[in-house]
């Protein structure tokens, strides 16, 4: 079965928020003094595991992990196993922040995790602090080594870049990639949350200006390869690794977009950068955990999927959800 939305896009790819919580409080994710949910309204690990049961059957092959940081549920691991063994599911993976992958990057490969994405915007510990406001660079750094010796089938670094911020590490942060043997992606701040449109013009960098900093260094050649999302992968002659771009503002991806977010408040979120959204803890919680009641939702929830987001500033759209709350 393929799970279609009215514009004729296959939705085979599922976000899924674990939490809301989060060990950093990144200038680009999440407010300095974050509310967070309370536990009655926080999906459970069974809820989590009937919606995503209720997506693969409905022909969703891949799943990716989100938060907040989704190593700060304590029974992540024992999530990750049942879904690792859904019927159907080709992708498990998850995006982290690294900072806790010294304890449980092993733990998650052995589970049945098979990808990961680490977020990794700088290379200096200062600066690093002060964009997460509270992280400690070495212990990412570690919890980086740490995936690597945990054989995961493929590990990612992400780099949100900001002008005038980390933009002049663009080279290192491909250095570091190379060294590691991990492929990196470059992000363009999404639009989330109620910041300053003046500080989102002086600070968002697009990927071509990202190309034009590493083109000098590493001529980069067009790959075809394709990994679920939105990035658009690049390889360098002498090096395995692939450099990949998002580009929310500069080159919309919309007329391909195969994937839904649900957040950790069992909200299925149609589309980034849109504001609706449908209820499937509610779906859940009035049918008794329903398989089938969470499977007749998100069909009836794609014909109303937008055709699109609106992330250009002359629209003057603002999402006032922040990040964390949007499950990555």
């Amino acid at each position: 079965m393929s799970l279609m939305d009215g514009f004729g896009r296959k939705i085979d790819y599922l976000r899924l928020s674990v939490t809301d919580r989060c060990d950093f409080r990144c200038v680009y994710c999440m407010d300095e003094n974050p509310t967070f949910l309370k536990r009655d309204d926080v999906l459970t690990l069974e809820e989590l595991s009937v919606i995503a049961q209720a997506f693969t059957e409905l022909g969703v092959e891949r799943i990716r992990l989100t938060g907040g940081e989704p190593l700060v549920r304590t029974d992540l691991s024992v999530l990750v196993r049942k879904l690792a063994k859904l019927p159907g599911l080709k992708d498990l993976s998850m995006t982290t922040n690294g900072s806790r992958l010294t304890k449980f990057a092993h733990v998650m490969s052995g589970n049945g995790l098979q990808r990961l994405n680490i977020s990794l915007d700088t290379l200096d510990p200062e600066r690093f602090a002060q964009v997460t406001r509270k992280g400690n660079l070495e212990r990412v750094l570690d919890g980086i080594d740490a995936a690597l010796d945990a054989d995961f089938e493929r590990i990612k670094l992400n780099a949100v870049v900001m002008k005038g911020k980390n933009d002049h590490e663009v080279l290192d942060l491909v250095n570091f990639a190379r060294d590691k043997g991990v492929d990196i992606s470059f992000i363009e701040e999404m639009p989330l949350g109620a910041f300053d449109s003046d500080r989102r013009e002086q600070t968002l960098c697009t990927s071509e200006e990202v190309r034009a900093l590493i083109e000098p260094s590493y001529p980069l050649t067009p790959s075809s390869e394709r990994t679920g999302g939105p990035a658009r992968y690049y390889r360098m002659a002498d090096s395995d690794i692939r450099i990949g771009f998002i580009s929310p503002h500069s080159h919309n991806f919309c007329h391909e977009c195969n994937r839904v977010r649900v957040t950790v408040k069992g909200e299925l979120l149609l589309c980034l950068g849109n504001e609706n959204s449908v209820d499937l803890k509610r779906v859940l919680r009035d049918n008794d955990g329903s398989v089938e009641a969470v499977k007749q939702a998100i069909i009836t929830a794609m014909k109303v999927k937008p055709e699109k987001h609106l992330f250009g500033h002359e629209e003057g759209t603002q999402i006032l959800r922040f990040m964390s709350l949007t499950g990555g």
